[in-house]
């Protein structure tokens, strides 16, 4: 479907309903950025796994290792 399709379908709308298009629309973007921001975390989590394996693999802190 293209843009344009769409903006005709929104076209034939009645004017009540646009609002729910407006809102399902605002509840996808929020859905989608969420799904993003998990996806960007859980990458950067990864990437920095070795990095801070140095500090988290000591015998000083081995004690934290059973909690």
């Amino acid at each position: 479907m293209t843009a344009q399709a769409l903006i005709d379908k929104l076209h034939q709308l009645p004017p009540e309903r646009l609002s729910e298009v407006e809102d399902f629309v605002d509840f996808l973007s929020q859905r989608y950025e969420r799904e993003n921001n998990f996806h960007l975390t859980k990458s950067a989590a990864m990437m920095s796994a070795d990095a801070f394996k140095k500090v988290w693999d000591n015998s000083e802190d081995s004690v934290y290792d059973n909690l």
